[in-house]
């Protein structure tokens, strides 16, 4: 929903995502300072640009963020596909070159190995 992660200014909130296997966030507002340490797992916090797309993501859904690398890498529109119902929503993202390159090596410590 709105301010995820408020409340969780230690990294081990955003841990658990990322031992899950989780990617991305995507939500209507993030917490602050959980964006860098998303970012720090790796994981890529995205937001709706029209927030009233959220509620149109059932549980169960299948969702695809084709060629995200690139578009990240690039600063291109990322879009996310909703497969099961034919549908798209623009996300939004703003990284510095830093927050791209960590998103790119997989997390802090593979960027700060040089991975």
């Amino acid at each position: 929903g709105s301010n995820y992660g408020q409340g969780s200014s230690r990294e081990h909130a955003a841990l658990v995502p990322m031992y899950l296997g989780i990617k991305a966030i995507i939500t209507k507002s993030f917490a602050r300072i959980h964006i860098a340490n998303l970012i720090n797992a790796g994981i890529l916090p995205f937001t709706f640009k029209n927030e009233a797309d959220y509620d149109k993501i059932s549980e169960g859904d299948e969702l695809s963020l084709e060629n995200i690398r690139e578009k990240i890498q690039n600063g291109g529109k990322v879009t996310i596909k909703n497969l099961t119902k034919n549908e798209e929503y623009e996300l939004c993202y703003s990284f510095s070159q830093r927050q791209t390159d960590m998103l790119l090596a997989g997390g802090l410590l593979n960027y700060t190995r040089g991975e």
